[in-house]
């Protein structure tokens, strides 16, 4: 693995050259267009069903959140690259009896041949690296969603060209899917502006790293100033990752907060000619987006939610491949 800070616990490599797919800062810029270029061949498809390496192969997916797209996307993927899946509901196994985390690792090492983990918990899917055997993909924690992202690369590029030196916006929420694109930005070489009100922006050590490493990243409150002129429009849900309504107190004020942030017509309007909107779904139309916009000429989300299945493709034939063996 091409890791770029390996004083993380999950970037360690292990012996025989594990390769897992944690988070994008933990990569350089070819490792992730290999990746990328694996995803747009089998969507071309350049490499045939069942000729890969994962032929005879099983991917074990644990979920401790529940998911439409990680879980069909990485399941029709597998399958249609030869290999074997099989699913398990954290809530329905040993994990949800208090089984370590550590444990289930080891033994689903023993079964599988690579493990995509969708976890609450950063912590969870680092303690997961650090005791399997087999290569580990993030399929999203509470920090970050490299998979939707590297979907959110390729959608662009097919429908707008090269993302290097284009502009992206980031409107509402600086939650996990936020920090993965500002990831994005560190290896692709994008501008992106992330909007969030007061108390929402992305993690000051996330922004600051990714600035140390010189990426150009503008953070404000104003939401039309990080829209105007962008290339690329991207929001999401503004109840995320455990950060349910709670009450209907609480429903209300961050409603209330995030309204100005609302990606409808007239914001969209402010970005360039020929922008794209995105969101990595599910939406709540009328609340983070317009229907007139998620439903418009300007939308690629379901392109978006179908490179899901390519791209999951091309990060598992990487990481299947093994270290010493070209993409």
């Amino acid at each position: 693995m091409t890791a770029t800070d390996a004083s993380h616990p999950a970037a360690m490599s292990k012996p025989g050259g594990l390769r897992h797919f944690l988070d994008l800062d933990q990569f350089d810029a070819a490792t992730l267009r290999a990746i990328l270029d694996l995803g747009h061949a089998y969507k071309r498809g350049e490499i045939a069903p069942a000729s890969g390496p994962a032929i005879g192969k099983t991917l074990a997916m644990v979920f401790e959140k529940p998911s439409t797209r990680t879980r069909t996307s990485f399941e029709v993927g597998m399958l249609q690259m030869g290999g074997f899946v099989t699913v398990l509901n954290a809530a329905e196994t040993q994990l949800g009896r208090g089984e370590p985390i550590a444990d289930t690792a080891r033994v689903l090492s023993r079964y599988a041949d690579v493990i995509m983990f969708r976890t609450v918990s950063e912590a969870h899917l680092i303690e997961m690296a650090a005791n399997t055997t087999v290569p580990l993909i993030n399929g999203l924690t509470d920090k970050s969603h490299p998979c939707q992202i590297m979907a959110d690369i390729m959608t662009f590029e097919e429908t707008k060209g090269a993302i290097a030196g284009r502009t992206v916006a980031w409107v509402g929420d600086g939650n996990n899917v936020c920090t993965s694109w500002i990831h994005g930005a560190m290896r692709f070489g994008f501008t992106l502006r992330v909007a969030a009100p007061a108390g929402f922006a992305p993690a000051d050590a996330v922004v600051a790293k990714a600035r140390a490493e010189g990426a150009d990243i503008i953070l404000t409150e104003d939401p039309t100033a990080a829209v105007a002129d962008a290339d690329c429009v991207v929001t999401d849900t503004w109840l995320s990752m455990g950060n349910g309504a709670g009450s209907d107190e609480n429903l209300m004020a961050r409603t209330k907060t995030f309204a100005p942030y609302r990606v409808d017509e007239a914001l969209m309007a402010k970005a360039a000619a020929g922008a794209v909107f995105m969101h990595c779904l599910p939406a709540s139309r009328e609340h983070e987006v317009a229907s007139a916009v998620i439903d418009g000429p300007q939308s690629v989300v379901w392109d978006e939610a179908e490179n899901r299945l390519h791209i999951q493709k091309g990060i598992l034939h990487w990481c299947l491949a093994g270290a010493g063996i070209e993409a």
